[in-house]
């Protein structure tokens, strides 16, 4: 393994703001470690104006790294994006690959994960966002357990050859960076060679299941982005907000129970990145300044001993 490079110290985003939760690496760039997903914008499909505004009140409290994808509301996520942020904001923009709406199904969303639908979600990426290289792609992989959607048997297709057309895209420069997603120890130890800059899985305080993977990420220099890192309604990631040991640690600080499970996660590994989505003003100040909650060495040894049950 690789030692890891030194966290850099560049404190302040493009505009002069300091970066939300100091700065982290993402691959070769330096990025807020409190950024912002951009998951739960369409839920603001009648407010336009509101979901805007959302986006530039991240930026101006110090987010640079904004995570999307194209299936994020059929492209409605990237929309606003592209509206929202300017160049002079210097934000990296993370998108993700992996899967396709689909309107008329049971989920609003399917698997695509052939090298031709990997191409083509992609240029639609590029096209919705506006952008002419999208500075890091994560390959979202299927999993067992789904996350509520089903993998069918003509969507389960090799690594080896969805990494062929990543690293296709990334030498072509319509992508900057790899990363992947929902994958496992031994998936990502397979796609080491191809240079992998990220990895995003569901992860939290009380889900660690991972936690090879965490460490494996850390000496590698690879940037860890949980997903899901205050849990969440489906089966196996209870809410972190929710245990009674976090509760009273946030009572203790005067911080939110949430903010707590988000300190947790930055002191957990100096390679964490948060992507806390919202769509509410005021949670998005809150997730923000989860980012300068201090927990000390006796928070943090009772959280590390906290359980799932």
């Amino acid at each position: 393994m690789t030692s890891p490079a030194p966290i850099p110290s560049s404190p302040t985003t493009a505009t002069g703001v300091p970066r939300a939760g100091g700065p982290g690496r993402l691959g070769d760039l330096v990025v807020s470690r409190v950024g912002f997903g951009a998951m739960q914008l369409p839920r603001l499909r009648d407010d336009r104006a509101g979901a805007l505004a959302i986006l530039r009140r991240a930026v101006e409290l110090g987010v640079d790294h904004i995570d999307t994808a194209q299936f994020y509301g059929d492209g409605y996520s990237n929309d606003l994006i592209r509206e929202a942020i300017r160049p002079e904001d210097g934000v990296t923009v993370v998108s993700k690959v992996g899967a396709t709406p689909d309107a008329g199904g049971p989920l609003p969303l399917r698997y695509a994960q052939h090298p031709d639908e990997l191409r083509a979600d992609v240029e639609a990426n590029l096209k919705s966002l506006g952008l002419d290289t999208i500075p890091l792609v994560n390959l979202r992989r299927p999993t067992t357990s789904g996350f509520g959607l089903t993998v069918t048997p003509d969507q389960v297709v090799d690594l080896d050859d969805q990494l062929a057309v990543m690293t296709e895209l990334r030498d072509e420069g319509k992508i900057g960076a790899i990363g992947l997603s929902t994958v496992g120890l031994d998936d990502l130890k397979r796609a080491l060679p191809a240079g992998i800059a990220c990895v995003q899985n569901a992860y939290s305080l009380l889900a660690r299941e991972d936690e090879d993977l965490v460490r494996t990420c850390a000496a590698e220099d690879i940037a860890w982005v949980p997903y899901f890192p205050l849990g969440s309604a489906f089966p196996g990631l209870p809410k972190v907000s929710e245990h009674p040991v976090v509760k009273e640690i946030a009572d203790s600080l005067g911080a939110t129970a949430a903010q707590v499970g988000l300190a947790w996660l930055l002191h957990h590994t100096p390679n964490t990145l948060l992507i806390p989505g919202t769509a509410d003003a005021s949670h998005l100040a809150a997730n923000v300044a989860a980012g300068a909650v201090a927990l000390d060495a006796s928070a943090l040894a009772a959280l590390d001993a906290v359980t799932a049950s």
